[in-house]
């Protein structure tokens, strides 16, 4: 489905040309890839789930970012979806072959094109498939991982994988299989593929601001799109076409969009909150077609050494934006993209030629595929899940709610069915008026 990010300043296609680039064979020979390894061939061969602008966007990345990789498949709940992104991908890749002087990646006949809410499961039985890009609405994410794993697939998955406590638990299942077949599996946190973020992380990991004592977390914008509903869609077709505006399918964008900062709050403390305490409203989309999700939350996170990170989203027209990221240490203070403050002071400055993040994340996961170097991170995007669910629950409920609680609980919020008919949406949340933990 489509990107939560829109074309502006924030949108991922837009940062990514804003990036300084080179091409993955000069990347890959300054690496010394060995291109030996790819399940017993040569040639990395894609399959795309979920073909939105997000979907879309990942498999260029993807195809563009080494060389010899060929998406050869893909699938989408609807036509329209599938068609647009089909022929944008076409045109990319006769781009990027005229730019780059390389064969075109877009191979993609009419018989390898599926559609429903079982397409996946005719990707996964495709035996010449080496990589899926899972993509769809992160409610499914985490039934088209276990599946990849049982066919074997290496994965990357959009974030975030999972949007209640037994999908996270189902993907921390998966990691162990992972593991045990010797797959890779990379989630779309570009942040974690960042040369700055990387260079400077390390050196907070260091001590070159001492102990972390408390930080702020922020991912402030505008309001994301809204497709109006036809008179033919049903309920669910509606719900999954506007996603990011239903709790059970999106997650809520606490969850959805804010995971990219929880993810490095928790990459800086080198842990997981122990317990979050939030609060969070619908005061600006309150009109039935934004759903059931709240509109702003802020939380506190809290951690074993007496940390508490404050955090922010919002999602409202006409206010002010700020997506970043500050910590406070014993001895300093850090911008983990750029800087750090102190009895230490660094600035990072971004090399001439390397690939932007919305890249190297597929660089990396094709590398590793390739040398055999296994990566895996589904357990730290699970964890980074379940803190944003920790987050939306505190606020939903107006309760603390401890690492311990969310991760034993029984929520799951897949509907019973999965059809296109009927489906009610969910109450809005009203804290103080709802179990603390389902």
């Amino acid at each position: 489905m489509a990107d939560t990010e829109k074309n502006d300043g924030l949108s991922r296609r837009g940062f990514m040309k804003a990036t300084a680039a080179v091409s993955a064979f000069a990347l890959a020979s300054a690496m010394k890839t060995n291109f030996a390894y790819a399940q017993g061939s040569d040639q990395i061969r894609v399959a795309l789930i979920g073909c939105g602008g997000r979907g879309t966007g990942a498999a260029t990345d993807c195809c563009g970012s080494s060389p010899n990789v060929k998406l050869v498949a893909m699938a989408d709940m609807f036509k329209d979806r599938l068609d647009e992104s089909r022929k944008n991908l076409a045109g990319e890749s006769k781009k990027d072959a005229s730019q780059k002087g390389t064969e075109e990646w877009f191979e993609v006949p009419d018989d390898r094109c599926f559609l429903g809410f079982d397409a996946y499961q005719k990707i996964m039985a495709l035996k010449d498939v080496n990589l899926v890009i899972l993509a769809t609405p992160p409610a499914f994410r985490a039934t088209h991982i276990a599946a990849a794993v049982e066919a074997g697939k290496h994965i990357f998955a959009e974030k975030p994988v999972a949007v209640d406590p037994v999908a996270v638990r189902s993907v921390l299942d998966s990691y162990g299989k992972i593991n045990d077949k010797k797959l890779c599996f990379v989630t779309g946190t570009q942040r974690r593929h960042d040369a700055g973020y990387n260079e400077v992380i390390k050196r907070v990991h260091d001590g070159a601001i001492g102990e972390i004592v408390s930080g702020n977390i922020y991912w402030n914008q505008g309001s994301l799109w809204l497709r109006p509903r036809q008179t033919e869609w049903s309920d669910m077709e509606n719900q999954i076409r506007n996603w990011i505006y239903y709790t059970w399918i999106g997650g809520d964008h606490i969850v959805e969009q804010h995971i990219h900062q929880i993810d490095v709050m928790n990459w800086v403390m080198q842990d997981n909150p122990t317990e979050a305490y939030a609060m969070g409203g619908r005061q600006v989309r309150t009109a039935p077609q934004y759903g059931n999700v709240f509109d702003h939350f802020a939380t506190e996170f809290s951690f074993k050494n007496g940390a508490v990170i404050s955090s922010q989203c919002r999602q409202q027209d006409f206010t002010d934006a700020r997506v970043a990221e500050r910590f406070v240490g014993a001895k300093g203070t850090s911008d983990p993209a750029a800087w750090i403050k102190g009895e230490t002071t660094f600035r990072y400055k971004r090399p001439d030629g390397i690939l932007g993040p919305y890249q190297q994340e597929h660089a990396d996961l094709i590398t590793a595929i390739r040398t055999g170097n296994q990566i895996n991170e589904a357990k730290r995007i699970a964890e980074v899940c379940l803190a944003g669910i920790m987050a939306r629950t505190s606020a939903y409920t107006g309760k603390k709610v401890t690492w311990d609680e969310a991760m034993k609980s029984d929520l799951s919020m897949m509907p019973e069915k999965l059809e296109l008919g009927p489906l009610p949406v969910g109450p809005v949340a009203m804290p103080g008026q709802q179990p603390k933990v389902a």
